[in-house]
């Protein structure tokens, strides 16, 4: 049931789903964007976004809440509220250089789902929060993948569920990780959860390849051949392990971890 008079521009089955892998800028404009991950590609898929919805994007990826809900975790508190699931959202096509999306909710008690249209930024924004698929048409993906951009090498950057931050001295000394390049494990699910990943790891190989940065994770996760799993090789409780993954989405709806950091005293 469409809301707001408009339909979705593609069949559903028609889109691919995607991972919210972390936020960049663009090129010359340093307008946000977010990046977005398709299994077995090796770009991933730029879009557009406001400032705003780029802290709710980025707050969503690290698993951090504020002490009261701002607006897309006050949203996201609504509808559970009133038993309204957010099932999936939409990227369903590109209007005058303009992305449109579509939000998918079950409301109880009704067979078929209802459609409302929203921007691609906040439907993002609260796919996280809800924990519900993302999908983007392929004109779209197309398109957004003319658009030049930047990431940033100091935040969280998600792949194949797996969420990862730069470790610093502190970091190390507090969770006795070994000397030696890689990136820290804030927050896992999905199957690297359940082959006993945990919070706190320190990620040393991604296909062979050193990740030193959270960008380069992402990178070396792109770099996976077509068809193949992800092997990495990561330290967890003063042993190292190595695990291989499907470069497919994770389910969104697998549990999310707390990220167990310690508190550091500065």
């Amino acid at each position: 049931m469409p809301v707001q008079g408009r339909e979705l521009a593609v069949e559903p089955e028609a889109m691919v789903e995607v991972e919210v892998a972390t936020v960049g800028i663009a090129g010359l404009t340093r307008v946000p964007v977010v990046l977005l991950r398709e299994p077995g590609a090796r770009e991933v898929i730029p879009i557009f976004i406001g400032p705003v919805e780029a802290g709710a994007i980025l707050r969503g990826l690290s698993g951090d809440r504020p002490r009261r809900p701002l607006t897309h975790e006050l949203l996201g508190d609504v509808l559970d509220g009133v038993e309204v699931r957010l099932e999936r959202i939409y990227i369903d096509a590109l209007v005058d250089g303009t992305f449109l999306g579509m939000l998918e909710l079950r409301v109880a008690g009704r067979d078929e789902p209802i459609h409302i249209d929203s921007r691609p930024s906040d439907a993002i924004a609260l796919a996280l929060t809800a924990g519900a698929s993302i999908h983007v048409a392929p004109a779209v993906m197309e398109a957004a993948r003319e658009i030049e951009y930047e990431g940033f090498h100091d935040q969280v950057v998600v792949a194949l569920g797996i969420s990862v931050t730069p470790v610093d001295d502190d970091l190390r000394e507090a969770l006795e990780l070994p000397d030696e390049p890689g990136v820290l494990v804030s927050d896992v699910r999905g199957k690297a959860s359940d082959a006993g990943m945990m919070p706190g790891a320190l990620l040393l190989e991604v296909n062979g390849e050193v990740p030193r940065t959270p960008l380069q994770f992402l990178e070396r996760v792109r770099d996976t051949p077509k068809g193949e799993d992800a092997q990495l090789r990561y330290w967890q409780e003063g042993e190292e392990h190595e695990l291989e993954l499907s470069t497919d989405v994770p389910d969104p709806r697998s549990r999310r971890r707390t990220p167990e950091r310690p508190s550091i005293e500065t």
